[in-house]
């Protein structure tokens, strides 16, 4: 009897669990927490904030249902402010989401009733009530306490505005110092600047807008007429605010271009022209950090395969700033939230379509109640609309322990929380950057630089090795400017020493030259082209064997650089094979040989395949003599000394280049105008060639694939 009551003991106990671990995946699995690798593949975490409820308009205790509300704000008290725009009323809620008043109709300074008409923004200061009356154009202002009317801000007026500007103001905001900014859905200057009076005082952060070199050099030679029917350059209207507990202020843009703001997100743009959230201070400066792997503006992930309607970049419509300035955008696209630090990296993001708790129809505003994150759902068709509420786990409250510390500078604090948070987050690459910032500012360079490594974060890592290098210069100052003076006497003597063997070999007579004689020959055609090259095919100066060899430690010297680079220029550690990068520099070789000499062909060329061959071989030796050396360097490098590492390996493509274009000059005996034909001739023809030889891949591989068939028809038509 016992056994049977144990056994039944742990089946209903198995029981209750997986219904309580099904009931829990059910919760969370309405969204996903994650943030973005350096690819921008998500990388899936622990959930940082959790919906524990919903509040709708019955939960409030309100007798009429919310119809297409458009903005939420809370208070230093947690009260809650909902501008409810189709009903054309502000409903106020106690920090526990109970109705506490509805505001709609009041009696004006003039004596009459008046009454909110649309209004699409709220905004409290700690004694007031300040409401953007959309759809009558103008700033209403009530007491917080008792909700009776104080004060009604007009359109400002101003010559700046034009004649045709009407003005709907659709979110606001007062600093400390009691000036309003004003953002109006059809005002195009920027954000409007009232001072506490309501006076109007100018625009800041106005969007700029790209107009092409086309577009301009067209306006030159339109009449007066053509230029008025001509689309305005006008910049695009914002469409939300927030203030900063600093005083500065967050604004959002979802009308920019998506295409525009994808470019700037895969170019890690971090001037924040074309991106739909900035940070402005009070004068209007673009002042956002944006040093995380991807610009703070959403999603990265741009394709959604499962819904065309949701993919491309993300339709921002709403930013609030939470503790230790930490701030959040949400997604209008894709009814989603992603949460970023004051230096712009990824905390996390969450949120999806769904009918279980923690899902959002159709996400419109969300806001901060201390730690809690309120979250304004218009649901489906505008049924339904809720509040939903979300606590910060666990996770969470690592995540903001780490940052705080960090802000207060107590750095053995913040390493031992950004350990804890990568206990349950491995993949979380700003847990690495906090510690390796916590390290650095602490003096322990080396060990930040390691942290940073793991994070492929250069800019930061530069600034460690930056310290390091200095410390380490200190101490072998003397011998490593022996070893530059060394190296550059040695360059030059060995120049000087080629110089004169290949003076020497132009006047010994003999018709054979040694090996090694052909190779230090190529030394005397990167300084003398024409000279060089005119020699190299009628004095017999160089040779196939030389070309070859020349070809080879090309070939090397690119697999070198695929290999060897320094951290700062290869933070992934990316590495290629010798045979990629043969296969890199000897199909666009033969090609161009193969091009020219066919093209030459028809068009009295003098060299032949072999001359043409041996003198493009030799036109390389710029490039593996200046990218081993530069690879060497770029060891030594920060990211803002990378430059001039590329900008040797460029300056060596382009002295390559300029051989290849004299080699075929002179080896044709072709005059300027016609070598220049020739050449793009023949990069025409290396294109014709590719496009034949994948012409003929395709068809054979069909061939192949036929033949396949009906072999395997036949067999099985025997058997």
């Amino acid at each position: 009897m016992k056994k049977i009551t144990s056994i039944l003991l742990v089946v209903l106990s198995l029981v209750l669990l997986g219904s309580a671990l099904t009931i829990g995946v059910s919760a969370s699995s309405a969204y996903q927490t994650y943030t973005y690798s350096i690819n921008g593949t998500p990388l899936y975490s622990p959930d940082a904030y959790a919906a524990v409820k919903t509040v709708d308009y019955i939960a409030m205790g309100l007798t009429k249902d919310f119809k297409n509300p458009q903005d939420l704000i809370t208070d230093s008290a947690g009260n809650v402010y909902i501008a409810d725009t189709d009903n054309s009323r502000v409903v106020c809620l106690d920090r526990y989401y109970n109705a506490t008043m509805e505001i709609s109709e009041f009696i004006n300074d003039q004596g009459n009733t008046d009454a909110l008409l649309k209004p699409q923004g709220v905004f409290v200061t700690e004694n007031d009530i300040w409401v953007c009356d959309t759809d009558n154009s103008r700033l209403v202002r009530f007491e917080k306490a008792t909700g009776n009317f104080v004060q009604i801000v007009g359109a400002p007026e101003s010559q700046l505005f034009g004649d045709s500007s009407v003005y709907k103001p659709v979110a606001m905001a007062i600093d400390q110092y009691g000036r309003i900014y004003v953002v109006s859905s059809t005002t195009y200057q920027g954000i409007i600047v009232l001072d506490p009076t309501g006076e109007f005082v100018g625009f800041i952060g106005a969007q700029a807008v790209s107009i092409s070199a086309w577009d301009i050099l067209w306006r030159r030679f339109q009449t007066e007429e053509q230029k008025r029917q001509t689309a305005a350059f006008l910049p695009t209207e914002f469409n939300n605010i927030c203030l900063s507990s600093d005083g500065f202020i967050y604004v959002t843009i979802s009308s920019i271009e998506a295409s525009d703001v994808e470019a700037a997100i895969n170019s890690k743009a971090k001037d924040g022209k074309s991106m739909p959230v900035k940070l402005l201070n009070p004068a209007g400066d673009e002042i956002m950090r944006r040093n995380g792997f991807w610009p703070p503006a959403g999603e990265v992930d741009f394709k959604n395969l499962d819904n065309e309607k949701k993919s491309g970049a993300s339709t921002v419509t709403d930013v609030a700033q939470g503790p230790e300035k930490t701030w959040t955008i949400i997604d209008s696209k894709r009814n989603k939230l992603y949460t970023y630090d004051f230096n712009g990296n990824l905390l996390f993001a969450f949120g999806d379509e769904g009918d279980m708790l923690g899902s959002i129809r159709n996400i419109e505003a969300v806001t901060y109640q201390g730690d809690t994150m309120l979250v304004l759902d218009r649901g489906a068709g505008n049924n339904g609309v809720c509040v939903v509420v979300y606590e910060r786990t666990e996770y969470g409250n690592l995540l903001l322990q780490a940052i705080a510390a960090e802000n207060s500078l107590d750095y053995a604090y913040a390493i031992e929380c950004w350990e804890a948070v990568l206990q349950r987050n491995s993949n979380f690459d700003a847990a690495y950057v906090g510690i390796g910032n916590a390290l650095s500012r602490s003096g322990r360079y080396e060990e930040s630089m390691e942290y940073y490594e793991t994070a492929y974060d250069t800019e930061n890592w530069s600034e460690s090795y930056q310290q390091v290098r200095k410390e380490w210069m200190a101490d072998w100052f003397i011998l490593i400017l022996a070893v530059i003076i060394a190296v550059i006497v040695a360059v030059l003597k060995f120049l000087g020493w080629a110089a004169r063997v290949n003076k020497r070999v132009s006047t010994d007579g003999k018709a054979r030259k040694a090996y090694w004689q052909e190779l230090v020959y190529a030394f005397y055609v990167m300084f003398h082209p024409f000279d060089g090259f005119y020699d190299l095919k009628h004095e017999r100066r160089g040779s196939v064997r030389a070309a070859l060899t020349i070809l080879g430690f090309t070939v090397v010297a690119f697999f070198y650089q695929s290999i060897g680079q320094g951290y700062v220029l290869n933070p992934t550690g990316a590495v290629s094979t010798l045979w990629a990068q043969a296969i890199s520099v000897l199909i666009p070789l033969f090609l161009f040989v193969l091009g020219n000499w066919c093209l030459t062909t028809l068009f009295e060329g003098e060299g032949s395949f072999k001359d043409i061959f041996v003198a493009a071989s030799y036109a390389l030796t710029p490039m593996p003599l200046l990218i081993i050396p530069a690879t060497l360097c770029s060891n030594w490098v920060t990211t803002t000394e990378a430059s001039l590492i590329t900008m040797v390996t460029t300056i060596g493509m382009i002295w390559m280049l300029l051989l290849l274009f004299c080699s075929t000059m002179v080896t044709h005996d072709y005059s300027l105008g016609k070598n220049f034909v020739t050449v793009i001739g023949t990069v025409v023809a290396m294109a014709f060639i590719v496009f034949i030889v994948l012409l003929f891949s395709m068809l054979l591989t069909k061939l192949v694939s036929l033949v396949t068939n009906i072999v395997i028809e036949i067999q099985f038509r025997i058997a």
